[in-house]
């Protein structure tokens, strides 16, 4: 066997550098693969795998491929990661995240520190909160999970589980939100579980504290918080099924503004809070960068998502005679969907709450100089006083957005929206 010639002297300049690489033979690494962006401290990647892309980072302590071979295609790893078996794109994994093997993590996916999933688990456009757990034989995709203190205390899901992110009407504005951006990033609300065997259909959202039984279908929101949840299976029903028929679009509508209000919320988290803490280590402003890369695919991925359902929702409005409310809504949200997706790039919007944020980031550094520790250990030595503050600069940011919308929307009826 022999290697290409490229392949070959990226390798070689690995091993240089102090990769372990348990049998280079077996390694393909990409003609585009810039080898400085490979960390040479305590790096090991195990036989069998492939490394492509130009944005690809690998940081120091990374584990790649012990049970399984593993495919990397321009993702950001960082220190001690762990990716055991699988293939891994577009995806940015923070400190000790990890995957076991089987695991397919495609693009728009962050997995925050320390959160985790076992065997073949399906991601794709997922947010991940620090210390979040996946059990095996998962699809998790379109959706945000936070919840928990340590891992000890994480939120949780259970093995054979599906997020139903599809609908019978081929749309996929289904995004939902487990926990919430604005008390998930301070590491301080109570762990979600969700039982195994079971599944949400989303879009919906899900309040800190719940325990869902296994086995249970989600249908529908459960924001209030410390519940234990058993729903019952639908009765046996055969109906005509009328395709694209929209009748009542107000809480998909409500929950995906809801979901990309979260989304520009922990934009302005990384931008203003996680930035401090990667200035540290070799590679941390790539890391970073992806970060911010993955959560900008995250949001055109949802704009994309919803234009999608305004294109099929015309042709429904057109084949019903009647002018009710189900058709006086939706003609409103056709004529103005425009306008709503524009709220996400104002500015007005994301400095919604400038004097909050302010007194924030002041006692936030200042907390930050007396407690220079990681990034998990700052946010959790936040006194609470300093954390409400910073609840109330992010929830700001979601309000602005779900009441501009709201007032764009009347007919929709979404201003309690959250």
């Amino acid at each position: 066997m022999e290697l290409k010639p490229k392949c070959r002297d990226k390798i070689i300049q690995l091993i240089n550098k102090g990769v372990n690489i348990l049998n280079p033979l077996t390694l393909d690494i990409g003609e585009d693969v810039d080898v400085d962006r490979i960390s040479g401290n305590d790096v090991k990647i195990y036989p069998g795998c492939r490394i492509y892309g130009k944005e690809t980072v690998i940081a120091e302590g990374a584990q790649i491929g012990y049970e399984a071979p593993v495919t990397i295609d321009n993702c950001q790893i960082g220190p001690s990661v762990e990716l055991k078996g699988g293939y891994f794109n577009n995806a940015v994994f923070l400190e000790k995240a990890g995957m076991g093997s089987g695991a397919h993590v495609r693009e728009g996916c962050i997995l925050e520190e320390q959160s985790n999933g076992a065997h073949c688990v399906g991601l794709k456009q997922t947010i991940l909160f620090p210390f979040v757990t996946l059990g095996s034989l998962i699809n998790f995709c379109d959706c945000l999970m936070s919840g928990g203190t340590s891992r000890n205390n994480h939120s949780e899901v259970g093995s054979c589980y599906i997020h139903f992110n599809f609908t019978p009407d081929g749309d996929k504005t289904t995004p939902s939100l487990i926990g919430d951006v604005p008390r998930g990033v301070m590491l301080k609300q109570p762990p979600i579980f969700l039982g195994g065997q079971g599944g949400i259909v989303g879009p919906i959202r899900l309040g800190y504290g719940n325990v869902v039984a296994a086995g249970t279908i989600i249908r529908n929101d459960f924001v209030k918080n410390n519940k234990l949840i058993f729903e019952r299976s639908y009765r046996k029903l055969v109906t005509d099924f009328i395709p694209n028929r929209y009748v009542d679009i107000s809480s998909v509508v409500k929950n995906n503004i809801l979901y990309m209000a979260n989304l520009t919320a922990l934009e302005q988290w990384y931008i203003h809070v996680r930035r401090l803490f990667f200035i540290k280590k070799d590679f941390d402003e790539l890391i970073y960068l992806g970060l911010l890369d993955k959560l900008s695919l995250a949001k055109k991925e949802r704009i994309k998502r919803i234009k999608a359902m305004a294109d099929k929702i015309s042709p429904s409005i057109e084949k019903n005679d009647q002018d009710n409310q189900w058709v006086q809504r939706k003609r409103e949200f056709l004529n103005n969907i425009e306008q709503i997706l524009e709220l996400f790039e104002k500015k007005t919007v994301v400095n919604a709450g400038s004097d909050i944020h302010e007194r924030f980031m002041n006692a936030f550094e200042k907390h930050k100089q007396c407690n220079p520790g990681s990034y998990i250990e700052t946010i959790k030595s936040l006194p609470s006083v300093v954390a409400e503050d910073g609840i109330l600069w992010l929830d700001k940011i979601i309000q602005t957005i779900c009441k501009k919308t709201a007032q764009i929307l009347p007919s929709l009826r979404l201003f309690d929206c959250y």
